[in-house]
């Protein structure tokens, strides 16, 4: 966020979205500018961990409610990776999903901790029958469609079974993919790596999911990939996921 703050100031005064979501700060708590997002109109809300991940919301419809971390009675993440804070009366949840790194990695069993510790999440704070949004970078890519080459996935963490089996069961709460509402096409991706020209040979993965309850899905009139956000100088990996959801 440090080195990006004028790239995602730029990018706020453009596209002024009511609610965002932003995962991977890298700020320790008291370092996020607060100050800067307050002059763009927006109010925030950060939990933060130093160089390592941090998780935070922007609102300019309202920010209430903060919980950093897990709700109480759910054994608490030792990192900074979810906050949730109800924004417009939508209850939303900005995630950092643990990448998993390899399946026969400590890391990829933590991240199926974290998904079940995310379910439980949200089956103590909130209901199906409530406005729910549950975005973030989920580091899995939900479908084989959601990847460039599934063969060159093989044997490897984001699209592996156990993974989509913990995605799904934290949608059986009453979850949907707001994107797959509007898109059904393949290679729709996005993050892109850095490295070999993957952006511009399209070698992504849809990974940056914004999943909603049933309420908001049936008021979403229109989601995309800002694709040009991921162009430019220094950009992110990830692609900001947009979702328009009617008042009524």
């Amino acid at each position: 966020m440090k080195a990006r703050l004028p790239r995602v100031s730029e990018w706020l005064s453009e596209t002024q979205p009511d609610v965002l979501l932003i995962q991977e700060t890298k700020l320790k708590q008291d370092l996020f500018p607060h100050d800067a997002m307050a002059e763009l109109g927006y109010e925030s809300a950060h939990f933060g961990q130093g160089q390592w991940n941090g998780v935070a919301i922007l609102s300019r419809v309202g920010l209430s409610d903060v919980q950093l971390n897990f709700a109480p009675g759910i054994e608490q993440d030792g990192e900074a990776r979810i906050i949730s804070a109800t924004c417009a009366g939508i209850r939303v949840m900005s995630c950092y999903v643990p990448n998993g790194r390899e399946l026969d990695h400590d890391h990829y069993v933590y991240k199926l901790s974290w998904l079940n510790r995310l379910r439980q999440h949200l089956d103590a704070t909130c209901s199906a029958s409530d406005d729910v949004i549950v975005g973030g970078d989920f580091n899995i890519a939900p479908e084989d469609r959601d990847v460039w080459d599934v063969k060159a996935f093989e044997n490897a963490t984001h699209v592996s079974k156990p993974e989509r089996d913990a995605l799904k069961q934290v949608c059986e709460f009453g979850l949907e993919d707001t994107f797959r509402k509007f898109h059904d096409e393949d290679s729709l991706f996005s993050w892109w790596d850095y490295r070999g020209g993957s952006f511009h040979k399209g070698h992504g993965m849809r990974i940056d999911l914004l999943l909603a309850t049933s309420s908001v899905v049936e008021r979403s009139t229109w989601t995309a990939i800002d694709r040009n956000a991921r162009k430019g100088e220094q950009p992110s990996d990830h692609a900001p996921v947009l979702l328009r959801v009617s008042d009524v």
